[in-house]
């Protein structure tokens, strides 16, 4: 087994865009607080009907779908526990018998017991969406490439935010969005749209 940080060459190769039975699906953050205006800009418009097109597929097909859920630690965060933005949206809500993975910080996989249920499940293909692209689209992205899971990033099923770069420079939604996935592609997952994920299975 790959240990967290070890170079995976499993990321390097062409994925052969095709779905095992039992690829999980993986959403992140889909709650209410994604949707206060004080996060500014985004994205990606029509995200979130692509991210319920593949959710949609997973049902229908009967394939693992995981939800995740941050839960802050900052009182001042749109995922503070402690009001209704930490909340599911009602079009996100989890099915019985459907996972449900809550995090404190960006990377599922960071202190939730993420890698092992994937494991025991003999689960070994991801397809990730939600948000934020470039905050824990992208770390929860980069650890299972990391862990050895073959990682796909639908990148209209995500989306994000406009930000400044470090030297102060306002960056576009998009111009975020667009780094981000150039960060994953071929080096932690391999970066695709949701029409070939549904053609592919």
């Amino acid at each position: 087994m790959l240990k967290c940080g070890e170079f995976n060459d499993l990321s390097k190769r062409k994925v052969g865009m095709e779905l095992k039975t039992n690829a999980a699906l993986i959403i992140i953050d889909q709650q209410k607080g994604i949707l206060h205006p004080k996060l500014g800009r985004r994205n990606n418009p029509h995200a979130e009907q692509r991210m319920l097109e593949l959710l949609g597929h997973w049902r229908r097909i009967g394939r693992p779908v995981i939800h995740v859920q941050h839960l802050s630690r900052s009182a001042d965060s749109v995922f503070w526990p402690q009001q209704s933005g930490v909340e599911f949206q009602e079009r996100f809500q989890p099915l019985t018998g459907e996972q449900v993975i809550q995090k404190q910080v960006p990377d599922a996989f960071c202190a939730t017991g993420l890698e092992a249920r994937l494991r025991e499940a003999g689960i070994d293909q991801l397809i990730i969406v939600g948000v934020a692209t470039h905050n824990s689209v992208e770390s929860t992205a980069r650890t299972a490439g990391n862990l050895g899971f073959e990682t796909w990033v639908a990148q209209d099923a995500c989306f994000t935010f406009d930000k400044a770069d470090f030297f102060g420079n306002a960056r576009s939604a998009d111009d975020v969005h667009a780094m981000s996935l150039g960060n994953l592609q071929g080096e932690y997952a391999t970066v695709v749209g949701t029409a070939e994920i549904l053609a592919a299975g």
